[in-house]
């Protein structure tokens, strides 16, 4: 008699969602432990699902312990902001918060369109989350084992399409939040009770693994979709949103070393009428909550399930749980990806103000008073601010009496610089160091620097009007999305990265490793070498990622399953 294949063990992450009443833990106990900055056991991870990771600062590390001291822990927080829009009151309230009460000082945008506290210590906690309940914002499942900040693409333009593309981020992000009080019961002293809390769509033990979700507008791929577990792209009929395409599945992070993970494009689904949005999104995370991998984090997240079960399976257990089936796919492309930087137009008649933030990273430096300049125009806006998800801000709403008084301040205070090249606008790079605890490499502190010396060469080709999309990230998790840039480089060590090529510029395709675990000379002589080609041998204006592809320089990656690693 042959034995039962066994089954594979859960990770303890399972283990420790099932056992911890809901996501509260000993979270409100451990606030008062003063022996440490951080927190005990299991809540160091339970606080992920409140929206903050525990970190410290790296270099005082070495430092700290050779004087016997605990290494500086302190929060990052990242707040819950469906479609990255904000108002100018919460915005004074976040800028006087960050001044204050963290070690930092900045407020950071993030790639997931909302804002980030780096630096906060443990006895200022209680105080942030009842300030951003007070502005009538949270940061509920901005990190975890759920579904994160709802994306949503930030066009000004068409603003009354936008408007309903966003009021569907907002009610997706709804939809899918944790339904536990656990949230407002630590950090906003809500009643306390037993616990009756039921989580009809992320289960008792929430999701396998994080999951990510947009809704985009072609032709802008600002999102990057193929990013992403779950994608709404909207379908319009003469300016109203009548329905979406869905697409499934895809996801950017990976481990160096392990053949087993890969970055993959998201599936397109099918057609749904906009009525049967939120219909569709509870099936596609209620079949992933069932389906997805709980033995194996590296495997957890909704592309493996794809590669497993295969996308009809996946797609015909959506359509059974909707009780409705997908029509095809409608007429769709995008084919561009960056923010509209400068004033536009919409067609509401009133103007809206991209202002492009290195970085993310809204600080006061010597030479440009980048996060007063904010707070000032904030004083006066009466429209409101949408933040994009590469890292820029749009001053959004200006009536025309109000744009000279907005450009004057924006331009006062460095935050309009008509000097910045298109190159280093369409570069990016996600935090890394200090703070990040899975850096391997410099991606944020190293980025200005190196684009510098992209530009130099550049212009010694005769590029200084082209760009190339840059992507700089500190690790093989994904955050900066190196993995759909036409040049990303992935921290492998200190000084030393994965260089990948061949990406396109609306994000469609995935980039081929090139060399790996190189120093930065050793980039910059590839990059050197390969944009001369391109500036002699393109045809038309042909991108460089185009380019590499067809001379031949890299293979496109065509299934990101299956020949990624090849």
């Amino acid at each position: 008699m042959s034995e039962k294949p066994s089954t594979p063990a859960l990770s303890d992450n399972e283990r420790l969602k099932g056992a911890s009443n809901l996501l509260r833990g000993t979270i409100a106990a451990d606030l008062h432990d003063g022996l440490t900055g951080g927190f005990n056991g299991d809540n160091f991870q339970l606080i992920r699902f409140h929206g903050m990771y525990q970190q410290d600062d790296r270099d005082e590390r070495a430092e700290r312990a050779e004087q016997k001291l605990e290494p500086l822990i302190n929060m990052m927080l990242r707040c819950r902001l469906p479609g990255g829009v904000i108002t100018p009151e919460q915005w004074l309230g976040i800028e006087e918060f960050a001044a204050q009460n963290t070690l930092y000082g900045s407020i950071r945008l993030t790639t997931r369109q909302t804002f980030q506290f780096h630096g906060v210590l443990k006895p200022k906690l209680k105080q942030m989350h009842q300030l951003l309940n007070r502005l009538g914002l949270d940061s509920i499942a901005t990190a975890g084992d759920v579904n994160r900040n709802v994306l949503c693409t930030s066009n000004p333009v068409e603003s009354e399409l936008h408007f309903q593309a966003y009021e569907w981020a907002k009610k997706i992000s709804e939809h899918l939040l944790p339904k536990t009080r656990a949230y407002a019961e630590v950090w906003l002293d809500g009643e306390k009770r037993e616990t009756t809390d039921q989580e009809p769509i992320l289960g008792p033990t929430y999701l396998p693994r994080k999951f990510k979700t947009t809704v985009v507008i072609p032709p802008l791929n600002d999102v990057d979709i193929h990013a992403n577990d779950l994608n709404f792209v909207a379908i319009s009929d003469n300016g109203r949103l009548v329905g979406f395409n869905v697409l499934v599945g895809g996801g950017l992070a990976m481990t160096h070393g392990d053949k087993s993970t890969y970055p993959r494009r998201a599936s397109e689904f099918g057609y749904i009428p906009v009525e049967h949005t939120l219909a569709f999104a509870e099936a596609i995370v209620a079949t992933q909550r069932d389906w997805g991998n709980r033995s194996n984090r590296k495997n957890a997240k909704t592309k493996y399930t794809l590669e497993r079960v295969g996308v009809d399976v996946f797609k015909a257990e959506v359509e059974k749980r909707t009780g409705i089936a997908f029509e095809p796919i409608r007429s769709y492309a995008f084919n561009e990806r960056g923010d509209r930087f400068g004033w536009v137009k919409g067609i509401d008649n009133k103007w809206h103000l991209t202002l492009f933030i290195e970085n993310g990273r809204l600080l006061d430096y010597p030479d440009r008073s980048l996060k007063t300049g904010m707070a000032e125009i904030a004083r006066i806006h009466k429209g409101d601010f949408r933040l994009t998800a590469n890292q820029n801000l749009i001053i959004a709403g200006v009536p025309t009496k109000d744009k000279a008084r907005i450009e004057k301040l924006a331009r006062q205070h460095g935050l309009i610089n008509d000097g910045v090249s298109l190159q280093r606008k369409a570069s990016m790079a996600c935090v890394a160091f200090p703070t990040c605890p899975l850096a391997m490499a410099e991606a944020e502190r190293f980025l200005p620097q190196f684009v510098t010396k992209v530009e130099d060469i550049m212009n010694g080709h005769g590029l200084g009007n082209d760009e190339i999309i840059l992507r700089v990230t500190g690790c093989p998790n994904g955050c900066g999305r190196a993995m759909l840039a036409e040049i990303g480089l992935v921290g492998k060590a200190v000084g030393r990265y994965n260089l990948y090529l061949g990406g396109d510029r609306a994000g469609n395709r995935i980039p081929r490793m090139y060399r790996e675990n190189i120093p930065e000379n050793e980039i910059l002589e590839i990059i050197d070498s390969t944009t001369g080609r391109w500036a002699k041998e393109r045809h038309g204006d042909e991108s460089y990622g185009d380019f590499v592809v067809r001379a031949g320089i890299v293979k496109p990656v065509i299934d990101s399953a299956r020949d990624f690693h090849d």
